[in-house]
């Protein structure tokens, strides 16, 4: 009896864990619009937060990266896509600003691509 409880409750774990590591989908945030700018505000620490911003194809978008830690992997961050990197010291608030011409879901990173986001454009 004792070995279907464990076999039971190791299923359970392991499908809690597959749910939140490979099917959950975190929500992000919709980019606010000030004076005809898409804007958003990520805080670097030991991540990007929020890591995914939904924003709108063909205005403008400034995102603000504040790095508030001294890990040398977030010292950049790139945006492959738009062929953007900009350098975050620590505690300052860098703006990186592009306008996405067309839908799709596309990546940023830090240098070393251990850091991930991603900017979904509708």
């Amino acid at each position: 009896m004792s070995t279907v409880i464990v076999n039971v409750v190791g299923v359970g774990l392991i499908s809690l864990i597959v749910w939140y590591f490979w099917m959950s989908k975190p929500s992000g945030t919709s980019a606010g619009i000030r004076s005809g700018t898409q804007e958003a505000y990520i805080v670097v620490k030991g991540g990007y937060s929020p890591d995914t911003i939904r924003v709108k194809a063909g205005m403008p978008v400034k995102l603000m990266f504040n790095r508030q830690e001294a890990d040398p992997c977030s010292e950049t961050v790139v945006f492959d896509a738009f062929g953007i990197s900009a350098e975050l010291p620590e505690e300052e608030t860098v703006a990186v600003e592009f306008t996405p011409t067309e839908a799709g879901n596309f990546e940023f990173s830090c240098q070393m691509g251990m850091l991930r986001g991603t900017v979904v454009v509708t």
